[in-house]
């Protein structure tokens, strides 16, 4: 299918209902461990813990040998085989409340094809808004990105990170578990997380890969967890893969109104920025 074919899909819409249960929200602070009030029916939702709501379900059949559902519906039939959520900007009008229903309203908003160092990519642009009732509580935007295999991917030589001393930091060890907890969240089949022949024998990683939207989870919370300011809004952009080969650190650097975060590799290399915008005054 040509690039022409593929933009026929920008405007295509889809509607997905769901209610915000405890029982998801719940599997997810066990997973994230946040230190934090046990959560109740009727409590805000967490920032980006939408992302634990609207899943895809594809049937088993419908899934591709890499775990992804097969393309073609909402998402064009894009043939290049790698796919990774490549960023985000997300503004947080009003939080999703736990236990009440919910509806996500998505858009394709634009595609476009370049071409980069392992070859063809192809980006698509996704919008979301999430309504409680008539209230939109959450506007989002996602960029997709689909590429050939390219050349295996080196493992990283890990490094004694320098010192931060005008930071939060935290350290996390990317285990199997974590990772295969976090998919069984999002309902991700994906086999680059909990399949490491796969992993390294079909796509090229010296691991299993760690997923973009959980750092950028993880990142969210070392914000959330520092401050009593509502967070508005955030956005992120992944830079270099993560795997479970070795622990890598969060780094968050509050200012007054904003929060800039980085996750950074175990060889020092920036794998993932972010920024959290911050909302209200101090409590």
């Amino acid at each position: 299918m040509s690039e022409a074919d593929w933009t026929a899909w920008i405007g295509r819409t889809e509607l997905v209902e769901d209610n915000i249960c405890l029982t998801q929200a719940l599997a997810a602070a066990a997973t994230l461990e946040p230190p934090s009030a046990p959560l109740t029916t009727g409590a805000p939702l967490p920032p980006l813990w939408h992302w634990f709501y609207f899943l895809p379900r594809a049937p088993q059949s419908q899934l591709g040998s890499d775990g992804h559902p097969q393309r073609g519906g909402f998402i064009p039939p894009i043939p290049y085989p790698r796919r990774m959520f490549a960023g985000a900007r997300i503004r947080f009008h009003r939080p999703l409340l736990i236990g009440q229903p919910a509806r996500r309203e998505g858009v394709i908003r634009n595609i476009t094809q370049k071409t980069g160092r392992t070859g063809p990519l192809a980006f698509v642009t996704v919008g979301y808004q999430i309504f409680q009732g008539d209230t939109l509580c959450i506007e989002e935007e996602q960029d997709i990105v689909y590429r050939e295999p390219g050349t295996p991917v080196p493992a990283p030589v890990p490094v004694e990170l320098p010192p931060v001393t005008d930071a939060i930091t935290r350290t996390v060890i990317p285990d199997p578990r974590l990772l295969f907890r976090f998919s069984a969240l999002t309902f991700n089949a994906h086999r680059i997380h909990y399949d490491r022949p796969y992993a390294q024998q079909e796509e090229g990683y010296p691991g299993l890969v760690v997923h973009g939207p959980l750092v950028a989870v993880l990142l969210m919370e070392l914000t959330r967890h520092n401050t009593t300011r509502p967070i508005s809004g955030f956005r992120f952009r992944s830079q270099a893969p993560l795997f479970d080969l070795a622990p890598f650190r969060l780094v968050a650097r509050f200012g007054t109104d904003q929060v800039e975060l980085e996750a950074q590799g175990p060889d020092g290399t920036s794998a993932l920025t972010a920024t959290a915008e911050l909302g209200g005054g101090n409590e």
